[in-house]
């Protein structure tokens, strides 16, 4: 027998008390003779046996019931082995229910979901619960979610709590979830505690993991009977992974081409998946795709008009199927009426790099005809007289060198979102460059220490081409459509060798080497690109490909974005920036159910931003400075590793835990089956509660008895 509360146990030297009592009531007797007294001697000698036994039935009964309520005080308890004291002991356990809330626990099978058959397992749970036994529930996700904790079992509490719950879009962070489960039951204070988790157990999280898990999970069973609850579905699902913008520039009365990613979660072929481009809810463009192999992905093009200046919400969405929370993908554009360019040349006579520039830049026309993107060009000696607010991006091409004045100009430019786009050439300082890139706070203007120029053509001078292997970077995704014979045609005589910044990130790079010809970085709310070519034809011949006003006018798109309009996944923090410090203390986001959530505005590294920590749903959001300002929106997507929804069947649960002594159990008899066989530790406290009041209502009684028969 083992104790619950054994330092309680010490209140047994409290049986001390009735025998001290005992002994000194002895000693305060006052012995007097008197003559009658000889008379009576042999009665009283007789009397006085029957006497002393009384008080040592007496004493017995109190210590008795003082030690009766002392063990039932320290929780005795005891493992059940079918004798007769352990089915006399109660059997009560202190109970944890963790419920897989994630998204692929929406998945329906036609009839109800998975997260609906989840609840029903957790009523067949709350049978074996007796009212009054502490139990424990969460709901398991990205960040897991106490339900109840550590509270007193009632049955129409507990349904009525579980009825108003719902899966939700977030992933699971199986990681997370028994360290998590094994701090809970650490609060119940009961000989018994159980866990119960009940989850679809996603194939492709569970066997990923599946060493560090055992471990896990035998750590967690090691202090508490642990039960798992499979719940079965199917596997066929298809998912929207990915929706970017390819080509085609974000500007009034233009048309922008997406790439939308379908890909096949299950064992079956799909056929005749139809891909729908919606704009603010409206369909504007559909593609099918014949087929769809298992396990495989296909991509398709939709056209997005854009007639309107303002943020325009874009999503792919397929036809409803079994998990509806995957079957979109969103996105945010900001489209304007018009950018500005201010291009600045270092050749203060010709201006060649410049007029090729602002050629590439103009090559594409809005459908209206109108110039929707205004270039104006100045030599490097009239950049000091130059408003840089009034342009949304500067190319500095060839520019020898800036002065402290203007590198803090240009800092300020980039931190408050906007773009630089930095071309290499013969007139560089690279010394002057480094020493004025570099600011006292540590930031660097430029993603690269420039070092020297260095040759890139071979024994026959002929220039080295791009790597054809192009990076994910947004900035170049227009140029995966190109072929690779045509990407060859740019040939790079010359480049700067330059050493990277920790924070840098190469986009192009040579064929055959790592030798950087475009790098960027991140500078505040803006972005720097850095050329380490030139933008004339002094170093290569790019200016006369078409990779070039392709290239130039993708980065364009891309350095006039702004921070919101990157897709964020459900769980995501998300931001609402400010230039300058706003007059409401608090910012309103707005969830795509129509919750709306109030959020401080603090000041971080020279800015104000009102900051989101955790993004619950999908959909789009309302970011506002005030209640009352208009909305941005923020797109918010599923985690693709949701859509992998084939769950683990029970023989493969079992063959994955075995070893960690944590017992499966998928069928509601086999449910009840393993609670009732792990439920092998009973409680007798109830019963040394019982006997100590009876032995102290007995001595009462008894000592009462003794009372009235003397008196008589």
């Amino acid at each position: 027998m083992n104790f619950l509360n054994p330092l309680l146990l010490l209140g047994v030297l409290g049986l001390a008390l009735p025998i001290l009592a005992h002994l000194l009531n002895r000693h305060q007797v006052q012995r007097t003779d008197w003559a009658a007294m000889r008379f009576l001697n042999r009665s009283v000698r007789v009397r006085s046996r029957q006497l002393r036994l009384r008080d040592l039935l007496l004493l017995l009964m109190r210590c008795l019931a003082l030690l009766m309520l002392v063990f039932a005080l320290a929780r005795p308890f005891g493992a059940s082995h079918g004798n007769a004291l352990a089915a006399m002991g109660e059997n009560r356990a202190g109970v944890v229910i963790a419920i897989d809330a994630s998204c692929s626990m929406q998945y329906s099978n036609g009839k109800d979901t998975r997260f609906a058959r989840a609840l029903r397992k957790a009523d067949v749970i709350a049978r074996s619960i007796r009212p009054g036994d502490p139990v424990s529930v969460v709901l398991l996700g990205s960040e897991h979610r106490v339900l109840m904790r550590n509270t007193a079992f009632d049955p129409a509490a507990f349904s009525e709590l579980l009825n108003g719950q719902m899966a939700t879009a977030e992933s699971l962070d199986l990681d997370s979830v028994p360290r998590f489960l094994g701090n809970l039951t650490a609060e119940l204070t009961v000989p018994q505690r159980e866990i119960y988790i009940i989850s679809d157990m996603s194939e492709q999280a569970w066997q990923s993991r599946s060493v560090f898990l055992k471990a896990s999970f035998r750590d967690l069973a090691a202090g508490a009977s642990v039960l798992m609850v499979p719940i079965d579905g199917g596997a066929e699902n298809l998912g929207v992974t990915g929706l970017e913008l390819i080509s085609g520039v974000l500007r009034k009365d233009t048309t922008a081409r997406y790439r939308a990613t379908i890909r096949n979660y299950g064992e079956q072929e799909a056929k005749n998946v139809r891909v729908s481009g919606l704009m603010n809810d409206i369909n504007v463009d559909s593609k099918v795709i014949p087929s769809i192999a298992p396990g495989a992905s296909e991509s398709v093009s939709l056209f997005i008009p854009f007639r309107d200046p303002g943020a325009v919400r874009i999503a792919a969405a397929l036809e409803p199927d079994s998990l509806m929370a995957d079957n979109t993908r969103r996105a945010v554009a900001v489209i304007r009426d018009k950018v500005s360019v201010l291009c600045v040349d270092g050749d203060t006579a010709g201006g060649a790099s410049s007029r090729l520039i602002a050629a590439a830049l103009q090559a594409h026309r809005s459908i209206s005809g109108k110039e929707d993107l205004a270039v104006q060009s100045v030599s490097w000696t009239e950049l000091p007289a130059q408003n840089l607010d009034g342009f949304d991006l500067v190319v500095l091409a060839d520019v020898p060198d800036i002065t402290v004045e203007q590198a803090q100009a240009f800092e300020n430019y980039v931190r408050k979102g906007r773009g630089l786009i930095w071309f290499g050439g013969d007139r560089i300082k690279a010394s002057v460059w480094n020493e004025r890139s570099t600011r006292g706070n540590g930031a660097s203007l430029l993603p690269a220490v420039i070092e020297e120029v260095v040759a890139t053509t071979d024994s026959m001078g002929v220039g080295r081409p791009l790597d054809p292997s192009l990076t994910n970077h947004p900035a170049c995704r227009s140029l995966s459509a190109l072929p690779e014979d045509l990407l060859s045609e740019a040939r790079f005589h010359r480049v700067l060798q330059v050493k990277p910044a920790p924070t840098s990130t190469r986009i192009l790079t040579l064929a055959g080497s790592d030798t950087p010809v475009l790098l960027g970085h991140s500078l505040g709310r803006g972005q720097v690109f850095m050329f380490t070519t030139s933008a004339g034809a002094s170093w290569n011949n790019m200016a006369v490909t078409p990779i070039f006003p392709l290239l130039l006018q993708q980065m364009v798109t891309y350095l006039t974005a702004r921070e919101f309009e990157t897709p964020h996944t459900v769980g995501d923090s998300l931001a609402l920036t400010y230039t300058d410090q706003p007059g409401a203390t608090d910012a309103v986001f707005e969830s795509p159910s129509g919750e709306l959530i109030s959020v401080p505005v603090r000041e971080y590294r020279n800015r104000y931003v009102a900051l989101l920590d955790n993004a619950r749903e999908a959909g789009f959001y309302q970011a506002r400075v005030n209640p009352q300002a208009p909305g941005t929106p923020i797109a918010v997507n599923v985690d693709t590793h949701e859509s992998a929804v084939k769950g683990l069947s029970s023989d493969a649960a079992t063959k994955i835990l075995a070893g960690t002594n944590v017992r499966v159990a998928s069928t509601d008899d086999g449910l009840i089956e393993a609670i009732n066989e792990g439920r092998t530790v009973r409680s007798f406290w109830p019963l040394f509660m019982m006997a100590g009041i009876l032995f102290l209502v007995g001595e009462g009684l008894f000592a009462g008895l003794l009372t009235r028969r003397r008196s008589i």
